[in-house]
């Protein structure tokens, strides 16, 4: 589940497979030429209200234009995400009408950490380092799939609609 690589500025998102919720290699090449945000969600945290509307929202507005969210749950944060890996897409499905691809559960810290985790900290360390610090850490990724932009739990996804613009304006 993910690449080798010497450096995070040779490498690309492009190059990673992860597994879907159910279990099925997703080869994140597929979105070469997209802007992507990259979520850790959690159902069960005080920021999923928010988050989730705001993403669907986004999401709404930009998909018919290179522009995708990838949703990777995640239970590290007292355990708010306690349910299986589907029934974190149905409970973001149902309630916020997300259509957007919602993966398998993943670690983002620690020495379990999925390989996707690694390369984004890597590539944007944050107030902590390359740790993430809470539930709904935004990467946004370019068309290229270089990592040019991380924001905290507390930046809602609608205040960095200008920076998604920018990087769906680029040509790769």
């Amino acid at each position: 589940m993910g690449i080798s690589q010497s450096s995070p500025s040779d490498a690309s998102i492009h190059q990673f497979t992860v597994k879907d919720c159910s279990g099925k290699d997703v080869e994140l090449g597929i979105y070469r030429g997209k802007v992507l945000l990259v979520v850790n969600v959690a159902s069960k945290c005080g920021f999923t209200d928010k988050n989730y509307t705001q993403l669907t929202t986004l999401y709404n507005k930009y998909k018919d234009n290179d522009f995708e969210i990838l949703a990777f749950p995640c239970n590290q944060f007292l355990r708010q995400e306690p349910g299986s890996s589907n029934e974190a897409k149905e409970f973001a499905c149902t309630r916020y009408k997300a259509e957007y691809p919602i993966f398998q559960k993943v670690k983002v810290n620690g020495p379990s950490t999925a390989p996707i985790y690694k390369f984004l900290k890597a590539s944007k360390p944050g107030f902590l380092g390359s740790r993430i610090k809470w539930n709904f850490t935004k990467f946004l990724v370019n068309k290229e799939g270089k990592v040019i932009g991380r924001y905290g739990t507390s930046t809602p996804p609608l205040s960095i609609e200008r920076d998604i613009q920018k990087a769906l304006a680029e040509d790769i």
